[in-house]
């Protein structure tokens, strides 16, 4: 279907309504209507009435004293009925297990939305220092292991779509902010079948990622053990973990691809 076809089928309220929802986070949990339309780029009689219906569905909640929105956790609701959808972290969850405890690391489980990395599944390790994630934590895949193997994985088309719309932001020094060199090393993954970050999101954090593929041959998702260069060796992504999540990464595909 031509773009200017499917325009014509677009619900613009529907997806005014679903950038609403997007424009909240961690670091900007509650917004007032002038922030939104700001954000939206429209005036704020545009999202005004999107509002009030997000309200009366129970997505948003507004404070009587500051008029400011915030969330309701029925917004949880979409999130877990896509993972359930999924079935896949009720799958893989004993691998994941046994990866963490083979290993000593967290291990998580993790799909593409867009441009960025979405937690579904995770192993963490107890009692250590190490980053642990939440369930539904997404971060920006140009600078995280899993991120970059998911992108590496995506058909040629969609890829450069993706990337280039998208702010190779800097997090650390390491980060890969020059286009045509992450098209190069996004080249590389896609040979080797695996992706490494060393320090590219968070100082002193190296990661290790692998595909799971399913019937079709298409990457469905991707499991990373994330490991600290204090408690980890230097060799530990590479000589241990590596091995390892390729073991797995062989057996999930396997799994779900029958």
């Amino acid at each position: 279907m031509a773009n200017g076809e499917k325009e014509r089928y677009n619900a613009n309220s529907l997806v005014r309504g679903l950038e609403i929802l997007k424009l909240f986070n961690g670091g900007r949990p509650t917004m007032s209507l002038a922030e939104i339309a700001k954000e939206l780029n429209v005036s704020r009689t545009v999202p005004y009435r999107l509002l009030y219906t997000l309200q009366t569905l129970g997505y948003l909640h507004q404070d009587e004293h500051t008029k400011r929105y915030s969330l309701t956790p029925k917004v949880l609701e979409l999130g877990f009925a896509y993972l359930n959808s999924l079935n896949l972290p009720e799958i893989i969850q004993p691998y994941l297990d046994t990866l963490r405890d083979t290993t000593g690391a967290s291990c998580h489980l993790s799909i593409l939305d867009d441009y960025e990395v979405v937690y579904i599944g995770s192993a963490p390790v107890r009692g250590v220092s190490a980053i642990n994630v939440n369930i539904g934590l997404r971060l920006p895949a140009h600078a995280t292991a899993n991120g970059k193997l998911l992108l590496a994985m995506q058909p040629e088309g969609k890829l450069r779509e993706t990337v280039y719309g998208s702010n190779l932001k800097p997090y650390t020094e390491k980060t890969q902010t020059d286009l045509p060199g992450f098209f190069e090393e996004l080249e590389t993954i896609r040979k080797n079948g695996y992706a490494i970050s060393l320090g590219e999101f968070h100082q002193g954090i190296q990661s290790v990622a692998a595909p799971i593929y399913d019937r079709s041959g298409k990457v469905v998702a991707a499991i990373n053990i994330v490991a600290t260069d204090v408690t980890y060796q230097n060799d530990f992504i590479e000589k241990v973990a590596l091995p390892k999540i390729l073991d797995i990464s062989k057996q999930l595909s396997g799994l779900i691809g029958n």
